[in-house]
């Protein structure tokens, strides 16, 4: 790589590598450090490939989607999964009680994420987090639409499965919504 190349390569990861470290993130269940080894080869792919990319952040993109891709089909599944706080330690506080419900919800969340199955996760990430339509991840994915219908539908509900208390960690007047149970009115002429 010539000297040229190898600044504009320097430049784009300082730029951009905090975005891209946030989806490697969220592609791995949360797990910074293989967040971090997602990102880490991803980028060493694209800088063999440097001078031939026309729009280089698309580029890594497509990398860390694949390559999560690639660590899903793999056979062997990690068996053990690192938590910020156990559930012994949990606090028994009413979520979104104080300044920390944000926090409270990211735990959640995060926690949540990891206990899916790395397709589902992904699904969830490239849908919602990176907000591509449903044909672009089924393409990314190398699947149908219907695939990442119904995947989409299925990662939702295990999610609310798995962390009932984000229903009430959610936007301010979620709970206040109107009943679907009417009273019966009597309307006289």
């Amino acid at each position: 790589m010539d000297a040229e190349g190898q600044e504009s390569f320097q430049e784009f990861v300082a730029n951009r590598s905090s975005a891209l470290l946030k989806t490697a993130v969220l592609l791995s269940g949360g797990d910074r450090h293989a967040g971090e080894d997602l990102l880490q080869s991803a980028l060493i792919k694209a800088v063999g490939r440097w001078h031939r990319i026309d729009e280089p952040e698309a580029y890594v993109r497509q990398i860390l989607y694949r390559q999560q891709v690639s660590r899903w089909r793999l056979k062997w599944r990690r068996r053990e999964l690192s938590v910020a706080v156990t559930p012994e330690a949990g606090s028994g506080r009413a979520p979104g009680a104080d300044a920390t419900s944000a926090a409270e919800l990211r735990l959640v969340m995060r926690g949540a994420l990891a206990r899916l199955t790395a397709r589902q996760r992904t699904v969830l990430v490239l849908r919602y987090f990176e907000d591509l339509p449903e044909s672009d991840v089924a393409r990314i994915l190398g699947c149908s639409v219907g695939t990442v219908r119904s995947t989409t539908h299925r990662s939702l509900a295990r999610l609310r499965t798995l962390a009932p208390e984000l229903a009430a960690l959610g936007p301010a007047g979620a709970e206040q919504r109107p009943s679907r149970d009417f009273s019966p009115v009597e309307v006289r002429p």
